[in-house]
């Protein structure tokens, strides 16, 4: 036995120099060990570095201020930024200047812009929070177009103590950021007409690392930050195929393809090594049986545990030393058979054991994917399970080419969309979900019990999921034309809309909503209506899509309470103030959409007066001020008929009422939309308008949606129109 351990290290020792050969020749880079190492109680790791030829790139190098009293402190040179942490794994903390505004006119300010950086600020490790109340706080790109990328709305209760812990909209709110973003600037608008009035003298934006921000506790308002931590994702420029390093036995390296900035790339030690990946052997042996992380030590005793090369392996410590050499070499001989015939045994049973593997896995990611809430779901409700097909994770991989980012149709809230083909040569639309975390589960869960009970052909039809890779994946018909928005705010010019197209699509939108109101098994409502979320399939028929916040309820049900969700500019203002979501807020939500295809204006703009940055609001006052024809699209204009065009217009008025028990059904809203259409056929058509019944809406206070307070104070309704 003491033979075949002699024979058996030396060869681990020949095979161990051999490894350490080819990591050498490989080298991922060479740092000089005179470059300082840290600086302050912060350490500067390879590919950051202080000092010229101790850093990868220019963007990392980095400048240790020791003048700032008895600490040095640590900068990234070409941002101006304090490091507060370097991590390996590809992020750097850095502290970040907050947007502050004062009622004395005090105002702190300095955007950083990560452009043509291997930078980018980290979507999963931060937020945007903002401090104060009655405003809207929000991001706005640097790319020219003046375009809000985020933002969140906070409301007044001065009652109420600010804690970070519980920042969720009253006095503080928060809100997450886009992928890659890389620059932005920072905007506080007050959401009524009053002047900034304040309790706390101040009020601040910021981006902010979200375990730091959650950890803080209570917030005085008079003793705002102005600096607060930041998390920045990184990665080494890739130029060429020269500038990445080699993939050896100990390290190994990916590229990443963002879209918006830079290929860079980021390397990794392999398991059982541990160190720095981009420094010439920084990537050392972990001694397992030192610190005793092998299984060996679970065993018995007897059991002594051989460091290898990146590895370890267990043996018995069961020998006679009195037994003569002869019998020692007959055991090890006979071991050695022993080992070989259970090597054999285990070749012949690899790939049952591999197939038992990939099963466990795959029942791993469905339970953690939320498997067992969804057959829950489905067993109570009427859910059309026998045309939902469960795909496995090999039909969507071959479908979408890996989820291939050429085959991106656009991302969301709750996931990024691939355009896929399948097997038997259908074009479908599969959605790759973010959701990884218990917490989110429920929409995800909720939306493929929604989809499964409708059956209307103006509403995204799902054909199938998946839940056995680790995020879930939902599969639905493809809808080949893009969204309304695109289209109805003039993005696709190539193909305007008409008059009468216009006409149908709302015909074909208020249909599916009255079919979710009334005529689903269970009355179900969307809770987030937008022209974003209205696709135009090849015939540019409606589809209405995006089902993640809907919410299906019993028949004797009449609302619903819950948190706020929507989209501002379509939010229906009641349910803004009351948290109770009704079939009305939909309603509200659907009058939106139809004043963008008659005006072609976006929801929300902010090319228009503060007083009309909402559309509802534009459209009403063009509406009391005889102004109506003035703020209709050219498209419009051209084919729509006068007396058309006035009824529809009364009919988003009647939408857009601030008292929801004011609001048409969506029934009512379908059937007057159908008869227009109806009329538009009939020979006596301005005969037949006249005799239309003219309905006003009750106005009350100012109709901005982005206000967290409605006036009380009653106008007495106008005429529509004079025609």
């Amino acid at each position: 036995m003491v033979a075949v351990q002699m024979v058996f290290q030396i060869i681990l020792l020949l095979c161990s120099l051999y490894a350490i050969s080819v990591q050498a020749a490989a080298g991922l880079a060479i740092n000089s060990t005179s470059c300082r190492a840290s600086c302050g109680n912060v350490s500067i790791p390879y590919p950051f570095g202080i000092g010229a030829g101790c850093y990868a790139d220019r963007w990392f190098e980095v400048s240790c201020n020791d003048s700032l009293g008895a600490s040095p402190k640590p900068f990234l040179r070409n941002f101006s930024l304090e490091v507060l942490n370097i991590s390996l794994g590809g992020t750097v903390r850095v502290n970040y200047p907050a947007y502050i505004i004062c009622i004395n006119g005090t105002v702190r300010i300095r955007n950083v812009n990560l452009e043509k950086s291997p930078f980018i600020f980290s979507q999963s490790e931060n937020r945007f929070v903002a401090i104060g109340c009655d405003n809207f706080a929000s991001m706005v790109s640097l790319n020219g177009s003046n375009t809000t990328v985020g933002g969140c709305l906070s409301i007044c209760d001065k009652s109420k103590v600010i804690n970070a812990s519980s920042c969720n909209g009253i006095n503080c709110c928060q809100t997450t950021i886009p992928s890659d973003l890389v620059a932005f600037y920072t905007k506080i608008e007050p959401i009524n007409k009053d002047p900034i009035v304040d309790f706390t003298g101040c009020k601040s934006a910021f981006l902010v690392d979200e375990k730091w921000f959650q950890k803080r506790g209570l917030i005085i308002m008079n003793i705002l930050e102005s600096e607060v931590p930041v998390a920045l994702e990184w990665g080494l420029p890739y130029r060429s195929s020269s500038s990445l390093p080699i993939t050896n036995n100990t390290a190994s390296c990916i590229v990443n393809h963002p879209s918006n900035r830079n290929t860079t790339f980021r390397c990794s030690c392999k398991k059982g090594f541990e160190g720095n990946p981009y420094l010439d052997g920084g990537c050392q042996d972990i001694n397992e049986c030192e610190r005793q992380l092998s299984p060996c030590f679970n065993e018995s005793q007897s059991v002594s545990c051989e460091n290898t090369y990146g590895s370890f392996f267990c043996y018995s410590r069961l020998v006679d030393p009195t037994k003569p050499p002869a019998r020692l070499a007959t055991i090890g001989i006979s071991s050695g058979l022993g080992v070989l015939v259970l090597l054999v045994g285990g070749w012949w049973s690899y790939k049952v054991v591999k197939k038992k593997r990939r099963i466990k896995q795959k029942n791993k990611f469905f339970k953690r994917n939320g498997g067992l809430l969804l057959q829950q779901q489905l067993s109570s409700h009427e859910v059309n399970v026998e045309n939902t097909k469960l795909f496995s994770s090999k039909d969507l991989d071959k479908a979408t080419d890996r989820f291939n980012v050429n085959r991106i149709l656009g991302q969301g809230g709750q996931g990024t969309v691939y355009k896929g083909m399948l097997a038997d040569g259908r074009i479908v639309a599969v959605k790759k979900s973010k959701v990884i975390d218990e917490g989110k589960l429920g929409e995800f869960i909720n939306e493929v019990v929604i989809l499964s009970q409708i059956n209307h052909r103006n509403v995204v039809k799902l054909i199938g999921c998946c839940l056995e890779t680790e995020v879930p994946l939902l599969v639905y018909e493809y809808v080949p034309n893009g969204t309304l928005f695109q289209y109805v705010n003039g993005q696709t010019e190539e193909f305007p809309l008409t008059w009468n197209m216009r006409l149908r699509i709302a015909t074909e939108v208020a249909g599916a909503l009255f079919y979710l109101h009334s005529a689903a098994s269970m009355p179900i409502y969307h809770r987030d209506i937008k022209s974003t979320n209205i696709l135009l399939d090849d015939k540019y028929r409606a589809k209405v899509a995006d089902f993640g916040t809907s919410r299906s309820i019993t028949v004797d049900q009449t609302h619903l309470t819950t948190l706020v969700h929507g989209t501002f500019g379509y939010l229906d203002p009641e349910y803004f103030q009351s948290s109770q979501f009704t079939e009305k807020s939909d309603v509200y939500s659907f009058g939106v959409v139809l004043a963008e295809l008659l005006t072609g204006e976006k929801a929300i703009s902010s090319t228009r007066t503060q007083e009309s940055k909402s559309l509802a609001t534009y459209f009403i006052q063009s509406v009391d001020e005889n102004n109506l024809f003035d703020i209709i699209d050219s498209q419009v204009l051209k084919a729509g008929k006068k007396e058309e065009i006035i009824v529809v217009a009364n009919l988003v008025k009647r939408c857009l009422d601030l008292n929801g028990k004011k609001r048409p059904t969506m029934k009512e809203v379908a059937m007057e939309l159908e008869a227009i259409q109806m009329l538009q056929k009939a020979p006596n058509l301005e005969q037949n308008y006249e005799e239309l019944e003219y309905v006003q809406a009750e106005m009350h206070g100012p109709w901005d949606v982005t206000s967290s307070t409605i006036s009380t104070s009653s106008v007495d309704a106008r005429p529509l129109l004079s025609s």
